[in-house]
């Protein structure tokens, strides 16, 4: 089935249901749903969490306890900056730097004490918790459609901060695991851990992208997101 299709039918499901929180309606976006702080729990509970130093973590709603959580338990967050739209492309929520966690951890709370580091900056990663619309059972992720989140993981690749072992998670309501098998491309970055309020779906390493696939990226993307002007090859 088309990736559209999936989102739309998965956004459809979670507002007719009331299962959808605020933001409302979740068409359009990382929808956030009822139980969203228990998935976070069961994250918080597994092996490769409890192992993490560094996460880095959408800045949509259904992950925010995940980011709080983060931070009370002293992990440094990353959070890409929106679009990836200046040359210090992450921002850096330290632990140590902050009074107020919660504030830190909603979107307009993480520009104003958020640090913004280049990747040369940054820590290794050892946690990458993506949102998603949905995902198969495989680890297969469908997102909004922009590709971001992918392009934040090649990026972090091409920059060694991440690499096969670097464990992704997605945090998402049951309705969002679906049957059909996501077609992934080869840019796609699988999840391997996949927890829902009642259960933890998935938990398997697999294979991941080398790196930026240049020859996929229109000369538009490329000159609208400074670090990949930079990075790109000669």
């Amino acid at each position: 089935m088309d990736k559209q299709d999936v989102r739309e039918r998965v956004w459809d499901e979670l507002a007719e249901s009331g299962e959808a929180r605020f933001p409302y309606p979740p068409h359009g976006r990382i929808p956030n749903f009822n139980g969203a702080d228990e998935a976070a729990e069961r994250l918080a509970a597994t092996e490769a969490w409890r192992e993490a130093d560094a996460i880095k973590s959408n800045p949509d709603a259904p992950q925010l306890p995940v980011r709080r959580a983060a931070l009370r338990q002293e992990k440094t967050v990353y959070m890409a900056v929106p679009r990836l739209r200046e040359e210090k492309c992450f921002l850096r929520l330290d632990p140590a730097e902050i009074d107020d966690y919660d504030h830190a951890t909603t979107i307009g709370g993480s520009a104003e004490v958020g640090v913004q580091v280049a990747p040369e900056e940054m820590d290794p990663i050892d946690l990458i918790v993506s949102g998603s619309v949905a995902v198969d059972e495989s680890g297969g992720r469908i997102g909004k459609g922009e590709g971001y989140s992918d392009l934040e993981f090649a990026l972090l690749r091409e920059c060694g901060l991440v690499s096969d072992e670097t464990v992704t998670a997605t945090t998402v309501h049951e309705m969002q695991v679906v049957d059909d098998d996501v077609d992934a491309g080869a840019h796609d970055v699988p999840i391997d851990l996949i927890v829902t309020p009642e259960r933890t779906v998935r938990d398997e390493v697999r294979a991941k992208p080398s790196g930026v696939r240049w020859a996929e990226l229109s000369e538009e993307r490329i000159e609208e997101i400074p670090i990949l002007r930079r990075l790109r090859p000669e």
